[in-house]
C-alpha cells in the first residue's frame, strides 16, 4: 500500500509539473515570436541558465538557432549569438532599444546607475562619470593614486602561500576607493569592504526577497552603503574637504563642474565605479596571473617589457603615462586574457515597443541578451581560438575590429575601459618585477556565470 501510495504521488508531481510546463509554454506562444522554450512559471530556465552556462546556451543554440526565446534572471529574453544583428541591436539604443538589466542588478544598484537610465538622462550621467575618469584625470589624479596603492598592496607577498583571487579583489576595492575618497578611503574600508561583497552577489540572483537569498542581503547592503556613502557626503561638506582632489571632490566643487548631482546621483554614481570596475579588474587580473604562470614565454615577454621601463627609473619613481603607453604588450596580454577568460559574457537590452528583429516580432518590454560569449572563441575573427596568444592583439586590426565587444559596444562601450586597464597594467607591473611564483594545491576554477575559484586560487610567492 505505502509503495503504491508512493507511486500514485510521484505521478501526481510529474503530471502537475508537465502542467505546468506546458502551460508556461503555450502561454508565450504568440504569433511571430522566435522558436525556444520558457521552463517553469516565474522561475523560467534560470536555474538551467545559472548551471549549464555556456553549455544551455550551445544546446538552445543547436535546436532553434542563434536567435532564440527563453525565460532568464525573471523575465521573458531573446537570445541572440548572432554577430552582425549583436552589433545592430547594441549601435540602436535610440530605436526602441534601452539598458535591460535584471531587476535585482537595478534594484541594488540604485535607479540613478548609468546602466538603469537612458536618453538624455543616460547621456548628463555617463557626461558626469567620464568627466571623472577623463585621460587628463588619469594622468595627473588617478593614476599617481593607483600608482601608490598598488606599490604598497604588492610589498610584502615575499616567501608567502596567497590566494590570488582574494587579494585581486581587495585591490580591485581598495584601489577604487582610493580613487574616489582619498583621505578617508582607509577610515570606511573595514565597514564598507564585506557590505560591497555582499552586494555584488546579489545583483545576479533572482529577484525574490526572502530572508537567506543574495537578493536579500544585496538590498540590505545598499542600505549600509547608502548609510557610509551618506555620511561622507556630510563628513566633507562639514570639514571644507571638498577641495581634495579625488573623484567624490570633483563631484563636490559644483562651482568647478558642469555636472550638477543630487547626493542620490552621487551615491548611485559611486556605487556604479566601484561596481562595474570592481569585477572586470579583479577577475582580469587573476586570470592574467593564472595564464602568465601557464605560459612562461608570454611571461617573459611581459617581464621584459616592464623591465625596460624599470631601468629607465630610479627605485622610488612611479608609473606614469608614458609609462603606459609603452606597455603595448601587456595591453595585448589583458585583452587576450578577458577574451580567453570571457570576463564578461554578454549585455541586456529592452525594448520599449514592439518591434521586428531578425524576422520575429518582439513584444514590448522583453530583454534580449546580447550573447557575446561565442564570439569569443569564433574561428574567423580570433585562429586557434583556444590559444593564449596575446600576440594577436598587436595587429593594428585587432582591437577595432567591429566584432570585438570585450568592453561592450555602441553608446555604453564601457566608460572606465582605459582606466581598468591602467589599472590592471600596474598592478602587473609591480608583481612581474618584484616575483615569480608558482601554483598550490590545483585549484578548479569556474566559468560561468562569473569566472571564480570557488575555493581560490593559492600561489606560492617568491622574490624575483
Amino acid at each position: 500500500m505505502a509503495l503504491l501510495i508512493a507511486i500514485l504521488g510521484a505521478t501526481l508531481v510529474l503530471c502537475i509539473c508537465s502542467a505546468l510546463l506546458r502551460w508556461n509554454e503555450v502561454r508565450y506562444r504568440k504569433k511571430g515570436l522566435p522558436p525556444g522554450t520558457m521552463g517553469w512559471p516565474v522561475f523560467g530556465e534560470t536555474t538551467e541558465f545559472l548551471k549549464q552556462g555556456p553549455n544551455f546556451m550551445k544546446n538552445q543554440r543547436a535546436r532553434y538557432g542563434s536567435f532564440f526565446k527563453s525565460h532568464i534572471l525573471g523575465c521573458p529574453t531573446i537570445v541572440s549569438m548572432d554577430p552582425e544583428l549583436n552589433k545592430y541591436i547594441l549601435m540602436n539604443e535610440t530605436k526602441g532599444l534601452v539598458p535591460g538589466y535584471p531587476q535585482s542588478m537595478l534594484d541594488i544598484l540604485g535607479k540613478c546607475n548609468i546602466a538603469a537610465v537612458h536618453g538624455s538622462t543616460h547621456k548628463y550621467m555617463r557626461g558626469a562619470l567620464l568627466s571623472l575618469i577623463s585621460p587628463t584625470m588619469i594622468r595627473d589624479q588617478l593614476l599617481p593614486k593607483i600608482d601608490d596603492f598598488m606599490g604598497t598592496h604588492l610589498s610584502n607577498w615575499d616567501k608567502k602561500i596567497i590566494n590570488i583571487q582574494e587579494k585581486t579583489k581587495e585591490m580591485a576595492f581598495l584601489s577604487a576607493l582610493k580613487q574616489i575618497a582619498s583621505i578617508e578611503s582607509r577610515s570606511i574600508s573595514q565597514a564598507f569592504m564585506p557590505e560591497f561583497f555582499k552586494l555584488v552577489l546579489g545583483t545576479l540572483s533572482l529577484p525574490i526577497d526572502l530572508p537567506g537569498t543574495n537578493y536579500r542581503r544585496g538590498l540590505q547592503a545598499r542600505k549600509s552603503i547608502i548609510s557610509i556613502l551618506s555620511q561622507l557626503l556630510e563628513d566633507r561638506r562639514a570639514s571644507s574637504q571638498e577641495t581634495q582632489q579625488d573623484m567624490l571632490g570633483c563631484l563636490l566643487r559644483s562651482e568647478e563642474n558642469r555636472y550638477k548631482l543630487t547626493d542620490e546621483e552621487i551615491i548611485d554614481l559611486i556605487i556604479t565605479i566601484l561596481y562595474s570596475g570592481y569585477e572586470t579588474v579583479s577577475t582580469t587580473s587573476m586570470m592574467a596571473v593564472k595564464y602568465l604562470h601557464d605560459h612562461p614565454k608570454v611571461l617573459q615577454e611581459l617581464r621584459k617589457e616592464h623591465m625596460a621601463i624599470r631601468e629607465k627609473k630610479k627605485p622610488d619613481d612611479p608609473i606614469n603615462l608614458d609609462d603606459l603607453k609603452a606597455m603595448r604588450f601587456t595591453r595585448a596580454v589583458i585583452f587576450e586574457t578577458s577574451r580567453l577568460a570571457t570576463i564578461v559574457n554578454g549585455v541586456l537590452r529592452k525594448t520599449t515597443q514592439d518591434m521586428e528583429l531578425n524576422g520575429f516580432l518582439i513584444p514590448k518590454g522583453w530583454r534580449i541578451y546580447v550573447y557575446t560569449r561565442e564570439i569569443n572563441y569564433d574561428l574567423f575573427q580570433y585562429p586557434e581560438p583556444l590559444s593564449f596568444n596575446p600576440w594577436r592583439w598587436l595587429e593594428k586590426s585587432q582591437e577595432s575590429q567591429s566584432y570585438s565587444f570585450i568592453f561592450g559596444g555602441g553608446s555604453r562601450q564601457c566608460p572606465g575601459k582605459e582606466l581598468g586597464i591602467a589599472e590592471i597594467s600596474t598592478f602587473l607591473h609591480y608583481f612581474v618585477t618584484r616575483y615569480r611564483w608558482e601554483e598550490v594545491g590545483g585549484d578548479k576554477l569556474m566559468k560561468f556565470p562569473r569566472v571564480e575559484a570557488p575555493n581560490g586560487l593559492h600561489i606560492r610567492v617568491s622574490s624575483y
